[in-house]
């Protein structure tokens, strides 16, 4: 197929697979940051996350997406995602007292 990169991957798989994971690592982050964090203005929990967006370019390589490939739009979508899920969900615990 003429869409497809040299590691087999469509860009639509491509993009998929990047906001998946970033969904989740971010909503990961916001567990560990309320299991870790004793209260919000605990620095353990930014350090959460900041975990969590650093980790995925390991594991973006493991899946076999070339992080090197990445552009700098790219990787503020990573961040920003990741910012975004940990944010809400973290704020959901920290509101429902879980």
């Amino acid at each position: 197929m003429a869409t497809e990169t040299a590691d087999g991957m469509s860009s639509h798989m491509r993009g998929l697979t990047v906001t998946t994971l970033t969904a989740v690592a971010g909503i990961a982050a916001a567990f560990g940051s309320n299991a870790l964090a004793a209260t919000p203005n605990d620095p353990q929990g930014v350090l959460v996350l900041a975990v969590a967006i650093a980790a995925q370019f390991p594991i973006l390589r493991v899946i076999g997406i070339d992080t090197d490939d990445l552009s700098t739009k790219d990787v503020l979508y990573i961040g920003f995602m990741t910012f975004s899920l940990w944010f809400v969900s973290w704020g959901i615990l920290l509101t429902t007292g879980a």
